[in-house]
């Protein structure tokens, strides 16, 4: 027999991989000589590095960076070999040098906060011989269009005086020109996946600023100036590419950092379930698979609507394959995963417990093996036909 794992973290609890692990161990217990392919998952948001770089016999790097308050903070990233060519990927979270959770609550502005750190991540990537990048770009602090991480980059953002704007929204209200002489010049043989899910443009009503500003800490004044600022930046944007597009799905993502690689950078902006599904070969796996499991900690509503495991499901029913699922937890309309692919899903809960009971590590470890091997020992009576 023949299993693919491929199942998202339990935040809090356990990561990818040891949720994977486990279950290959409930698994075992029924069927020992099963081959048991553990792939990590991730959806490109927290987590992704994690996932991505313990999956893939990655390293973990740790580079101290500006963070989005323009102090220094400590990011780590990863970094992930190819055995085919030995090229080098960078696995990167925007979050690690520019996240919210990095500022508190009271200081939360995004006229002050930059994306500086995140492009400081690529240039000691570059250095690290890295060329290719996978970049989540969720959980962000700022509303500065990209522009940090392109000034770190080595783009100038100058003031009409020729002077370096400053960081966030304040700089965007000096920026008067923009030029590219100074821009490393590996940047133009690098490429960019960028994880990005959704589909808002850089500016309007549906724009960076009035849908995600508030939630950084916007007032309803800043986010009509910052939406006029990030207008007068993207024209002026046409000046290194005439291309440059503001409407185009997604540039308003993440305080408009979808704009900044898709302008300034080679890249692409993808699902990141899809990016992830990719990098791990996940659809090679399943196709020569007996049966795919995969999960969550909370199974829901939310799940099937195109969360990871659905992803997951999806590949699987592409080549006919059996798709369990195991949570921390399940809904009541957990109920309609089984309408995108799942066909039959298991919370790992095997007793009253406190939240914090169940989230312990060795207690979740525990009741994912044992739960696993229960829904095994019925796979092997169906079997036999007992």
């Amino acid at each position: 027999m023949k299993v693919v794992v491929a199942i998202d973290s339990f935040k809090g609890s356990l990561s990818s991989m040891e949720a994977g692990k486990a279950i290959a161990e409930g698994i075992k217990r029924v069927y020992q000589n099963a081959e048991v392919v553990v792939r990590p998952l991730a959806d490109g948001g927290e987590g992704t590095v994690e996932a991505l770089v313990e999956g893939m016999g990655g390293i973990f790097v740790t580079k101290e960076v500006t963070g989005p308050l323009g102090e220094k903070v400590e990011a780590i990233y990863g970094i992930i070999e190819s055995k085919d060519d030995l090229s080098k990927t960078a696995i990167i979270e925007m979050s690690a040098a520019a996240g919210i959770t990095l500022v508190p609550e009271e200081s939360r502005n995004p006229m002050n906060t930059t994306t500086f750190g995140v492009g400081e991540l690529i240039l000691d990537a570059i250095e690290r011989g890295c060329r290719h990048f996978i970049v989540g770009i969720g959980g962000s602090a700022t509303n500065d269009g990209g522009v940090g991480m392109l000034q770190a980059l080595g783009y100038d953002f100058v003031t009409q005086e020729g002077k370096a704007i400053s960081y966030g929204g304040n700089g965007l209200r000096e920026l008067a020109s923009i030029e590219e002489s100074n821009v490393h010049p590996t940047l133009k043989e690098c490429t960019f996946k960028v994880a990005c899910d959704v589909t808002n443009p850089l500016c309007g009503e549906n724009g960076s600023s009035a849908i995600f500003g508030p939630q950084k800490g916007a007032t309803p004044e800043m986010v009509q100036e910052l939406d006029q600022l990030l207008l007068h930046y993207a024209e002026l944007s046409k000046n290194i590419n005439s291309h440059a597009d503001r409407f185009y799905p997604g540039t308003g993502a993440a305080g408009g950092m979808g704009f900044a690689f898709l302008t300034y950078t080679n890249a692409t902006l993808e699902s990141g379930i899809q990016i992830v599904l990719k990098e791990t070969k996940l659809e090679e796996l399943i196709a020569t698979a007996d049966f795919v499991v995969t999960g969550e900690g909370r199974l829901d509503g939310q799940t099937a609507l195109g969360k990871a495991p659905i992803g997951v499901a999806t590949l699987a029913k592409k080549h006919q394959k059996k798709v369990l699922a195991f949570a921390g937890a399940v809904t009541p309309d957990a109920k309609e995963c089984n309408q995108h692919g799942i066909d039959a899903f298991f919370p790992i809960l095997r007793g009253v417990v406190t939240l914090k009971e169940a989230m312990n590590k060795e207690v979740a470890h525990q009741n994912m093996v044992d739960t696993v091997e229960q829904v095994f020992r019925v796979v092997e009576m169906m079997k036999e036909g007992k």
